[in-house]
């Protein structure tokens, strides 16, 4: 069902907005020196972006202060640090394992994962997110645990709502993981 999302233009749009409203988040706290942040997106060429979707994500927004130079990159849910797939596209690639044959199918197709990239990937789901700062201090909250052998597709089924909505929320669980710590 998931997969269908990636056809959908609202879908990129409502994650287009939530960055937007991260990014104005980040600028109005502004620099630690007590400059003031401006602009400067990076451009972006995403892989597992669907052709109706790549304008919406072209560009990652980031900010530079005014005063000491130093760059500043906003928290998102379109994308997971310098990777260059999109978050939606590791999350729904690696969670199809728990899909049907044909949904595991078309998810190969549209988004045309290498297997050895798919294979590095379920790999950092299993051993290197769990000992992320983001899930030690959050997995104690999903009860019974999540096994870490299912991720991301067990954690996924916890958030509620809509697939789009539960994608939304996950995608948003996400985002501390997007910027350097």
């Amino acid at each position: 069902m998931c997969h269908i999302l990636l056809n959908d233009p609202r879908f990129f749009a409502l994650l287009l907005h939530i960055d937007q409203e991260l990014a104005r988040e980040c600028q109005s706290t502004g620099c630690p020196c007590g400059g003031v942040l401006h602009q400067a997106n990076y451009p972006r060429k995403p892989r597992g972006c669907p052709r109706e979707a790549r304008e919406d994500c072209s560009s990652r927004f980031s900010f530079c202060c005014s005063r000491c130079r130093k760059r500043c990159t906003a928290q998102s849910v379109r994308f997971m640090g310098r990777r260059v797939y999109l978050t939606l596209a590791v999350v729904l690639r690696c969670g199809a394992r728990a899909g049907s044959p044909a949904t595991q199918a078309r998810l190969g197709q549209v988004l045309a994962v290498s297997t050895r990239t798919l294979g590095r990937w379920r790999h950092w789901w299993t051993h290197h997110f769990p000992v992320t700062p983001l899930w030690r201090a959050t997995c104690a909250r999903f009860m019974p645990p999540v096994p870490t052998g299912d991720l991301p597709a067990a954690l996924l089924a916890r958030f509620v709502g809509s697939p789009p909505r539960a994608l939304a929320q996950l995608l948003a669980f996400l985002t501390p993981l997007s910027v350097r710590q």
